[in-house]
């Protein structure tokens, strides 16, 4: 597995190209089996996949728990990396977006309990919270560095502006965005060219498009009755935009077959190919679909394959919103 850095100078992070997303392992796509999430970390560790992606809202703490007893015994094998700022209630409903210097450190605290560790690589905040100015936040991140319980900070779907206050304050290391085939905002609207001026690295999530870049999902109602993806939470998955997003995997699939590879793979080779500062992590539960997603980084893709995904999949090609409620991502 080839390496990337995240960042620059002193805020700079050694990960593997490719990371791995634990989301789903807990909550939001359908069934889960704790036994084959954790062999499918171990697994990752196995083949060289040492970023490990999570966050404090993911089953409303039981990701990170169950991420603390994968890599129990094995923490200095692990860049852990989770995130803080989507408050969730006891039963996971979902309360706001907390920035706040008391609620940075409380969040970090629990964190750092059910991770079972002293220490988290990287800490990003999960989504900005628009009533607290972001050198409040990201002044009570540093706190936690000095403290010696995180390394480096990152941010996850912010704003160039919002970007170049935070860096101001302290180092940023990474912006985690979705960025794919399917998505493609970050390109047009300032978010890759401020964080390459700044220094700042970017880590792709969802850069299989929820799966749908996949070519297995072709029918959301096929899916687990609970999987968010059938729900309405995603309606690039519902209706017309569904029909017309069928069309856009369709050409994916045609090149990917050209090369041999899966439609998955074609796409995350595509997002390594965007820079060496982009590493992406997609997620999965599985131990076979990790292989699969890891083999990516060996699919070398020419000039003109690049050229025939951007025909495929340009820029705006993809039908409907990221989210049903784009509110919670600062634009």
């Amino acid at each position: 597995m080839d390496r990337r850095i995240l960042g620059s100078d002193d805020a700079a992070l050694e990960v593997s190209a490719e990371g791995l997303g634990c989301m789903g392992m807990s909550e939001f796509y359908g069934t889960t089996d704790e036994p084959e999430a954790i062999a499918t970390i171990h697994r990752a560790l196995e083949l060289g996949i040492d970023f490990i992606d999570t966050a404090d809202m993911y089953g409303w703490g039981a990701n990170e728990r169950l991420l603390g007893r994968a890599i129990s015994g094995r923490r200095d094998e692990v860049v852990l990396a989770t995130k803080f700022g989507n408050v969730r209630g006891e039963q996971g409903e979902f309360l706001g977006i907390r920035g706040d210097a008391a609620y940075v450190h409380e969040a970090c605290d629990a964190s750092l309990r059910r991770l079972g560790t002293d220490r988290i690589d990287l800490y990003y905040q999960h989504r900005v919270d628009v009533n607290v100015p972001i050198e409040e936040t990201v002044g009570a991140m540093a706190e936690l560095v000095a403290a010696g319980k995180v390394l480096r900070l990152g941010l996850s779907e912010a704003a160039p502006e919002t970007i170049r206050r935070a860096h101001a304050v302290h180092p940023i290391t990474a912006l985690q965005t979705e960025y794919s085939l399917f998505t493609r905002d970050p390109e047009g609207n300032g978010l890759l060219d401020t964080v390459r001026e700044l220094g700042i690295g970017f880590v792709a999530y969802s850069p299989l498009g929820r799966g749908f870049l996949t070519g297995r999902i072709t029918d959301p109602d096929e899916l687990a009755a609970d999987d968010s993806r059938r729900t309405g939470r995603f309606p690039r998955f519902v209706g017309e935009n569904l029909r017309q997003n069928l069309e856009l995997v369709e050409r994916i699939k045609a090149i990917a077959a050209e090369k041999g590879a899966e439609p998955g793979q074609l796409a995350l080779a595509w997002v390594l190919a965007q820079g060496d500062d982009i590493v992406p992590i997609p997620g999965t539960k599985r131990r076979g679909y990790l292989e699969q997603n890891a083999a990516a980084t060996e699919l070398r893709l020419t000039e003109d394959d690049l050229k025939r995904l951007d025909e495929a999949a340009p820029a705006g090609a993809t039908a409907g919103d990221r989210y049903a409620d784009m509110s919670r991502v600062n634009l």
